[in-house]
């Protein structure tokens, strides 16, 4: 773990964290949730990740400002993260878009979501704010940035990713000098600018901002009355600040989080059905390249009151097994067999059934006989008796979502069609 030098600055920083997006690409995995609420890694939501980096690094006041479908998103942080006490200077707001200021006014965009609630963050009076983003997947130090903020004496400062250059097409890309504050911040450009000394990299925007509270509301209230602003951070007011004030590129390696055995820095964009079934199933390798295991930096979470796992019957061809899986609480594994696979909370399997590379999320009910390869099941499905999937793709594509590398994505809808 990276090591931590001087005073803490998170106990004077509040994340805000902006968990307002559909994430469209995720198709129908977001059609009643939004993407910070969609489940990940077998008992969390992705929105754990960026709330259990800001526990961890000491930051004790948190806002989450949320908008596209957010029941089953609020209903999960009232759960999960309602530890925060006031009598300890802490605190955890939920906003969602409320109509605040103006009653035919929703969040128009990133920095708005802010804007609208200037008057919460000013009642809890922190010196900084990390403005983060709550659908990625990875572990980091914010203090790591907090810090390089203040020692630098920054107006902003923008966490931001060493990809190839051009992999950063997709990103909001910073052109840097050799002591890497921002001379350019391009969204999406076609060629991006490379790094000083590596023409080959560039770097990429996290969605990750540090900045003074008092000079950040400046900000918002000066874009708030620019005609024509979008009234969002990536194209409005970081291209701004690089302009007008002081910019500076926080590396993810800096502050990244790694247990003993992860090699990489990880950090995912599990934005699409593909990205997200291969960063699950990540998970089930012999030395994972994201560690859950890691007590030095846990994912916090909603924490189910259940029974343990069970595995039942063993017999040939009807043997409760699993291997090389993630199985979690309350899931009964009942003469089958579950390969490279995770099972969320209370799934059930019947017998002669199996998994094999699916990501099952909770409270499904898998029939009898029934043959999954390359799934992804929504929560509270039940698949029929006897089901195949994996086997014909032209089949399977007729049923169901399927993506152009192989894996079928099944929600209750297209069951109910089948019948």
């Amino acid at each position: 773990m990276a090591e931590r030098k001087g005073q803490p600055l998170a106990r004077d920083a509040m994340a805000y964290v902006l968990a307002g997006g559909r994430g469209s690409r995720l198709m129908e995995l977001t059609d009643n949730r939004a993407k910070p609420a969609v489940y990940f890694g077998g008992k969390s939501r992705i929105i754990d990740f960026a709330l259990s980096n800001a526990i961890n690094s000491g930051i004790r006041r948190i806002g989450v400002a949320t908008q596209y479908k957010a029941h089953s998103l609020i209903r999960h942080m009232q759960r999960a993260w309602n530890f925060m006490r006031p009598e300890r200077n802490e605190s955890f707001d939920i906003l969602p878009a409320s109509q605040r200021i103006d009653e035919f006014q929703w969040y128009e965009g990133t920095a708005d979501a802010v804007f609208q609630n200037i008057d919460i963050i000013e009642s809890h009076n922190p010196k900084y704010m990390v403005i983060l983003a709550g659908d990625h997947i990875y572990k980091m130090d914010y203090e790591l940035m907090l810090q390089q903020h203040v020692n630098a004496g920054a107006d902003v400062t923008v966490g931001c990713l060493v990809v190839p250059r051009m992999e950063a097409t997709g990103f909001g890309v910073m052109a840097v000098d050799k002591k890497d504050r921002i001379t350019a911040f391009v969204e999406k450009p076609k060629d991006p600018p490379g790094i000083p000394g590596s023409p080959d990299m560039a770097l990429a925007s996290m969605g990750i901002y540090v900045f003074n509270t008092d000079f950040l509301i400046e900000q918002l209230r000066r874009d708030a009355e620019t005609p024509g602003s979008k009234r969002d951070f990536g194209n409005d007011i970081i291209p701004y600040i690089v302009k007008h004030g002081k910019a500076v590129a926080h590396r993810f390696t800096t502050s990244c989080i790694r247990a003993a055995e992860e090699i990489e820095e990880y950090w995912r964009d599990v934005g699409t059905v593909d990205a997200y079934f291969e960063a699950n199933l990540d998970l089930t390798d012999v030395v994972p390249k994201l560690n859950l295991y890691d007590r030095d930096w846990p994912i916090w979470t909603d924490q189910i009151v259940a029974a343990p796992a069970k595995f039942v019957h063993d017999e040939d061809g009807r043997r409760g097994m699993a291997i090389s899986s993630l199985i979690s609480q309350d899931c009964i594994v009942s003469g089958s067999l579950v390969r490279r696979s995770l099972l969320f909370t209370g799934v059930k399997m019947g017998s002669y059934s199996s998994a094999e590379e699916a990501v099952i999320l909770p409270y499904c009910n898998i029939g009898r006989g029934a043959q999954l390869k390359r799934v992804i099941v929504d929560s509270g499905v039940r698949i029929p008796e006897g089901l195949v999937v994996g086997e014909d793709p032209e089949l399977d594509a007729h049923r169901f979502r399927r993506t152009e590398s192989g894996v079928c994505l099944i929600n209750k809808d297209m069951i109910d069609r089948l019948t």
